[in-house]
């Protein structure tokens, strides 16, 4: 396995973007209003475009803190808000669908949050009938659903086959029951278990399990015991998430103790030993966060070098437009990105006046877009060809990226990527670092070394 030097790792782990999105969602501006968001579904309407979506739906409550946490989310036991916040929904979905139009195809959907499950079975349904009556949902998408292990039964995984899901996601981040208090999240790994077991038996195709590397009271030894665990487990696919600590921004983050994390050195151990872990255990390294089985659609999209990368992480999904619904969603139409509000009460108050709730976003231009075919390539398929964005953006790559070259030569001569006439290709050893390669092409970042905002790449 490709060792990772001290030297590589004091100069690459670095604080930048994980590039869901180029330009990322810190350059999005006020400038960019509803208005602007409109026009662009209604652009995406009158061309009938046949191509179709992706749909994320946000929803923020929790019945309980995980420290850990830097996602949007609202902490409560009071069940009725989530019947209110579907009101919400409604409001804004027929609010998009009026502009955008009705019955258009969707072949991906994913219900992320806070915790989806948080909503009884029959507020999901309710929530599933919405979406059913505003799109076309396609046989054979990918219908996701985020799960909190604590939240749900057999019966329960039941009713969510039922209403439409094929794909669940387990929040499992560690096993260890230190690791698990310390993060205030208790959670047997038996409990885990069972519910995979049923999950299989009553029909989802794939089932993923996330796992975060870099939390309070993680040792190299307990994370192992995880891993081995997890392997054993065998989910169809692993996301495994490097912990950003950010208390300055993430407040719930405050009662971590810091001297509870583990070193760099130590985090980068534990990836190392997840690569290897997993290797054993026969998945395929699809790219920084994600591990997939061999004959899962994601290692196949892989192969055939057709992965992509959304706000969810790598997907089989075409590069296609994303309608985002709720409080701080983001969503993707044409050449532009908007995101809703970020706190409940200003999502509901431009609802309540008959608006849509973005609040920010980014009309992007010529520069980004090819910028972006540059990063994502990157990040998916580990190399950029020289030509194809040539032909693409009608520009000569080695001269409208000259400076960026430069850079990219110093990365080669430290065995990151290799150079060739035809293109820039990541090396075994640069997968670990693919984040700074692509940082590379980022304008926007080049321009601003203020990067505290963002996580470290390791």
């Amino acid at each position: 396995m490709t060792r990772i030097s001290p030297e590589l790792l004091q100069r690459f782990d670095v604080q930048g973007p994980r590039y869901t999105s180029y330009p990322t969602a810190d350059r999005f501006v006020e400038a960019f209003t509803a208005d602007d968001y409109a026009q662009a579904l209604r652009q995406r309407g009158a061309q009938a475009s046949t191509l179709p979506l992706s749909v994320y739906v946000h929803l923020p409550f929790c019945a309980s803190l995980c420290y850990y946490c830097a996602c949007n989310k609202i902490i409560t036991r009071h069940h009725s808000r989530a019947s209110d916040y579907l009101d919400l929904l409604h409001k804004e979905l027929d609010l998009q669908v009026a502009e955008l139009g009705r019955g258009q195809t969707v072949s991906q959907l994913h219900l992320g949050g806070g915790t989806p499950t948080f909503l009884s079975d029959a507020e999901l349904a309710r929530l599933m009938a919405m979406l059913r009556g505003a799109f076309e949902l396609a046989p054979g998408g990918e219908y996701s659903i985020e799960i909190d292990p604590r939240t749900v039964d057999t019966e329960r995984l039941r009713a969510l086959w039922d209403l439409g899901f094929n794909r669940l996601s387990f929040g499992v981040q560690d096993f260890d029951p230190q690791v698990q208090k310390a993060v205030h999240r208790v959670q047997p790994a038996e409990q885990v278990f069972e519910l995979v077991a049923a999950a299989r038996d009553i029909g989802f195709e794939s089932l993923n399990v996330d796992l975060i590397y870099g939390l309070p009271r993680q040792t190299g030894k307990s994370f192992a015991r995880t891993l081995e665990q997890v392997s054993a487990l065998r989910p169809d696919r692993i996301a495994l998430y490097a912990y950003a600590h950010l208390p300055d921004r993430f407040k719930p983050q405050r009662r971590i103790i810091s001297s509870d994390l583990p070193d760099a050195a130590g985090k980068v151990g534990m990836l190392a030993g997840a690569l290897n872990a997993f290797e054993r255990a026969g998945y395929v390294y699809v790219g920084m966060d994600h591990f997939a089985l061999p004959e899962d659609s994601l290692a196949v999209a892989k192969r055939q070098g057709r992965l992509h990368r959304n706000f969810q992480g790598y997907s089989t999904q075409a590069d296609c437009d994303l309608i985002a619904l709720g409080v701080s969603a983001i969503g993707r139409v044409g050449p532009t990105y908007g995101q809703n509000a970020k706190t409940l009460d200003e999502y509901r108050d431009l609802l309540e006046q008959g608006r849509l709730p973005v609040v920010r976003g980014l009309a992007v231009s010529r520069d980004d877009l090819a910028r972006r075919a540059v990063i994502m390539a990157l990040m998916c398929q580990g190399q950029v060809v020289f030509e194809a964005i040539e032909l693409a953006w009608m520009l000569d790559f080695r001269q409208y990226f000259s400076s960026e070259m430069v850079q990219v030569m110093k990365l080669a001569e430290q065995g990151l990527v290799t150079v060739s006439e035809a293109g820039i290709e990541v090396t075994a050893e640069g997968w670990y670092f693919v984040r700074a390669v692509a940082m590379v092409f980022d304008r926007y970042l080049q321009a601003d070394r203020h990067r505290s905002k963002f996580s470290r790449i390791l």
